[in-house]
């Protein structure tokens, strides 16, 4: 089948892409507002894009009756948010965070996660997550309702146990990501894995 995403299929692009373009990593994003709330939400739209500088990039769409969402709302405001990273044992509150609430309540006590101090920035991490990136925002691109947010990544936080302090490398082994399949409700593990060694 082919799909005109463009005009007689539109309304179909967010399932179609969100259940083809598969897995996709999860960044369970920390803002905080000007008052000092705290806001957290999940995106799968989400990626590392660069190392030099490194870089990471997070599109969101806007709420139905067409108003930024919070984590929109915050970065626009303070220019700062830490992405965590979502394993196993965090995915369901990870899922927690996905429920609307109203601005300025933060979606983590729901969850029962716990938050600790970021260095370079205001906006805390999440405690329970296995790795979270301090970021500042580079930039914002409005494309149509789509907000792509790119962030300069500053400090990365990274729990003691998976990381080779030899190499200084990922226990890649040890990391049970969790990623983002089919729309509306699917996840999968990371642990089936394979190698393929690059050729010279």
């Amino acid at each position: 089948m082919i799909f005109d995403v463009e005009g007689e299929h539109a309304e179909r692009a967010y399932p179609l892409l969100a259940s083809l373009v598969t897995p996709r990593p999860i960044a369970l994003v920390t803002t905080l507002s000007p008052e000092g709330n705290i806001n957290a939400a999940p995106f799968s739209f989400f990626n590392v894009l660069g190392a030099n500088p490194p870089i990471i990039a997070f599109a969101l769409g806007d709420r139905d009756d067409g108003t930024p969402k919070d984590t929109a709302r915050n970065i626009r405001l303070t220019h700062e948010f830490v992405v965590n990273l979502v394993d196993e044992a965090i995915a369901e509150p990870m899922n927690q965070c996905a429920a609307s609430l109203p601005y300025g309540v933060s979606e983590l006590d729901n969850a029962k996660l716990t938050t600790q101090p970021s260095l370079t920035i205001k906006t805390p991490r999440i405690a329970e997550a296995p790795a979270s990136l301090e970021c500042t925002e580079w930039g914002t691109l409005q494309i149509g309702d789509n907000r792509v947010i790119i962030g300069l990544v500053k400090r990365i936080h990274v729990r003691d146990e998976l990381v080779d302090t030899g190499s200084l490398r990922i226990r890649s082994e040890l990391l049970h990501t969790v990623g983002r399949m089919a729309s509306p409700n699917w996840y999968c593990h990371s642990t089936d894995r394979f190698e393929l060694v690059r050729p010279k």
